[in-house]
């Protein structure tokens, strides 16, 4: 039987009121990583991307030069943050990063910043989905609305607006 893995919503914060070690670091505990793959007609959560080790990333040498790979398959992570307010939790914050891989090479791209940046935006509740293709846009709105219907109809409409 498979797992099936949901988003982690909240969590308690040792670090509050206390002012000792450990304030002002941000907790991720509320986001998510979504991988979509439009090439698949997927999307998915691999928890293992939150350290640069999903499944997709595994056995795989990183470069910052797209020509290093050629052959490279299409892949969004998708930074999804969890936010809650007086009707429940919702989809916060979404910014999505690419990435290629080249499964049989080894060989892939991705700009390690714009990914640290994204989780960063999504933190902040911004939503950056505008340089996605309309396939993965599609997948990644269908993977949300299912996943947590009640998260997707909570979410502000700004959401619902940019992945139309």
């Amino acid at each position: 039987m498979e797992k099936k893995i949901n988003f982690n919503i909240i969590s308690d914060n040792s670090t509050d009121g206390h002012g000792g070690f450990g304030v002002g670091t941000l907790s991720l505990n509320s986001m998510s990583p979504v991988i979509i793959s439009p090439e698949d007609g997927e999307a998915y959560i691999d928890m293992g991307a939150m350290h640069a080790k999903a499944a997709i990333e595994k056995r795989v040498k990183f470069t910052t030069d797209k020509a290093d790979t050629p052959n490279g398959k299409l892949y969004w992570i998708v930074w999804v943050t969890v936010g809650r307010k007086p009707e429940g939790f919702y989809y916060g914050g979404v910014a999505a990063c690419d990435l290629l891989v080249d499964a049989e090479a080894r060989r892939g791209f991705k700009i390690l910043a714009d990914h640290v940046n994204k989780m960063d935006k999504s933190l902040k509740g911004r939503i950056v989905v505008d340089h996605m293709d309309e396939r993965s846009k599609e997948l990644l709105r269908d993977f949300l609305q299912t996943h947590k219907p009640e998260m997707w109809e909570n979410a502000d409409t700004a959401l619902h607006e940019a992945l139309v």
